[in-house]
């Protein structure tokens, strides 16, 4: 009787815990609408079964993000400036050492020549510790037009997802080791179901706390070096009748130009379709003219009744029962 209550131990103990994990799936999956918090303390209280080492890892991940000093918040900086420089070509590859020399790089690099109006778009990655000084040194390369520094405040969600991939990994680990102990078909699937559906939360997890650190690590900063001509393109147009004059004399040379575009787009077709059925119907006009026209038939003569006929028509016989005229 001991020997068989042994035996039935592991199994039953996989069963067990193949319905904790049911129901610790049935509980993530009804309460995922609620708020990241919420989410956070739910996964904490997990069962007992796979619970105590979560709530131990969760609670040290947490401790060691909690420090909320200004120097350890988790910051995202993004910036956006544009300078007028005299040479833009120069001034792109400064603005590109000065990058590369505070530890970052290019990210994306467009650029316009066209003399004095110039242009260069630069989008620069650089240590978030460097973001200020490395945007006053740009500032530098020519008169600054305007600058504009964001800046978003990311800690709260940083120590969440860092809470949150504790508890999932605690999980992982436990659906690892009921695996472990599966004595069944039909308990090895349904294990490795749920350690597949947690292992792919455990990357998501991981991945958002990858952009994020790549967010926060590494500043960016959108600058637009232009020529001295170009930093009039966006000045306000002034009002009155000469620049109404002009914006419609723009207009009507644009019209035109579209015009001359569709007439040499349709003159090829005319030359070969329209000449050959001009001919056609110039010589069928001429044709109508030259054909003489046609004389019509005189209608004879009415015979008044009891007349004698014309010379030469002999008259008709008499009809039986038919009066003379008087």
């Amino acid at each position: 009787m001991d020997v068989t209550r042994a035996r039935r131990s592991p199994t039953v103990a996989v069963a067990v815990g193949l319905a904790l994990l049911l129901l610790a799936g049935c509980s993530d999956s009804g309460d995922s609408g609620s708020n990241d918090s919420a989410a956070t303390d739910a996964r904490v209280a997990a069962p007992a079964q796979e619970g105590g080492d979560a709530r131990q890892e969760t609670q040290a991940g947490a401790g060691a993000a909690t420090d909320t000093r200004v120097d350890q918040r988790s910051i995202i900086y993004t910036g956006a400036m544009r300078v007028t420089v005299e040479d833009v070509e120069t001034a792109a590859r400064n603005a590109v050492g000065i990058a590369t020399r505070a530890g970052g790089f290019v990210g994306g690099d467009q650029r316009h020549s066209a003399e004095a109006d110039a242009v260069a778009e630069l989008q620069l990655r650089v240590p978030a510790e460097r973001f200020y000084a490395v945007v006053e040194e740009l500032a530098g390369l020519g008169d600054q037009q305007s600058r504009e520094i964001n800046t978003q405040d990311v800690t709260e969600e940083t120590v969440d997802l860092d809470a949150r991939i504790a508890s999932q990994r605690a999980r992982v680990d436990s659906a690892r080791r009921l695996l472990a102990r599966a004595s069944s078909i039909s308990d090895l699937v349904a294990v490795e179901n749920e350690l597949a559906r947690r292992e792919a939360d455990l990357a998501s997890l991981e991945a958002k706390k990858r952009r994020l650190s790549d967010l926060t690590a590494l500043s960016t900063i959108n600058v637009s070096l232009v020529g001295p001509d170009a930093s009039t393109a966006e000045e306000e147009s002034p009002l009155g009748f000469l620049v109404g004059l002009s914006g419609g004399w723009r207009a009507f040379l644009a019209s035109m130009t579209v015009l001359l575009t569709v007439l040499g787009a349709v003159l090829p077709w005319l030359l070969v379709l329209g000449v050959p059925l001009g001919a056609l119907w110039w010589l069928s006009r001429r044709r109508r003219r030259n054909r003489p026209p046609e004389r019509p038939l005189a209608a004879p003569l009415a015979t008044p009744v009891g007349a004698p006929p014309p010379p030469g028509v002999s008259a008709p016989p008499p009809v039986p029962g038919a009066r003379s005229a008087p």
